[in-house]
């Protein structure tokens, strides 16, 4: 399983930039942090990390055929972007959207992700961990969508038996 890790703008700067927000981790620890709990479980994750709106839906677009979902931070994008959105639309595959901070107790332009319509689930307010939570997330869904597959299959192989 390989999934696609995704950071908006501004993420680079972790641990600098308004730590009573963002806390004091950088953006390596948390991918450090990933790695690990990916490790045990045997999940392969691709880490990418923009500034540039384009590049992000260009990554979005790569990832299709490439991995089996996303967690994505939009960042601010989140808040902006209809190409960000489209591009997570168009791939549709298991995608969380992840908020270090809780957007719904910040300013009223951070209360509204145009991206998170797009996305299989959210998840905002817990600091690094919310990428944990959100790996976690994505793992389920995919493990989900697997027993599901192999389900269908099966009773597809009893359906093809000629009765006795």
């Amino acid at each position: 399983m390989k999934i696609a890790v995704i950071q908006g703008p501004n993420l680079n700067m972790l641990g600098v930039r308004e730590q009573h927000i963002y806390g004091p981790m950088t953006l390596d620890q948390i991918h450090e942090q990933m790695k690990g709990s990916a490790e045990q479980n045997g999940i392969e994750l691709e880490f990418f990390q923009s500034n540039l709106e384009g590049e992000i839906v260009d990554k979005i677009q790569e990832c299709l055929g490439e991995v089996d979902g996303i967690v994505i931070n939009p960042a601010a994008y989140s808040h902006t972007s209809i190409a960000i959105r489209d591009a997570l639309s168009a791939v549709a595959m298991p995608t969380v959207e992840v908020h270090i901070s809780n957007i719904y107790k910040r300013e009223e332009f951070r209360k509204n992700s145009i991206t998170a319509a797009a996305c299989t689930g959210v998840v905002s307010g817990f600091g690094p961990f919310g990428y944990h939570m959100g790996l976690m997330a994505v793992t389920q869904i995919l493990s989900e969508i697997q027993a599901g597959q192999q389900m269908a299959q099966e009773q597809g192989k009893q359906e093809e038996k000629p009765a006795e």
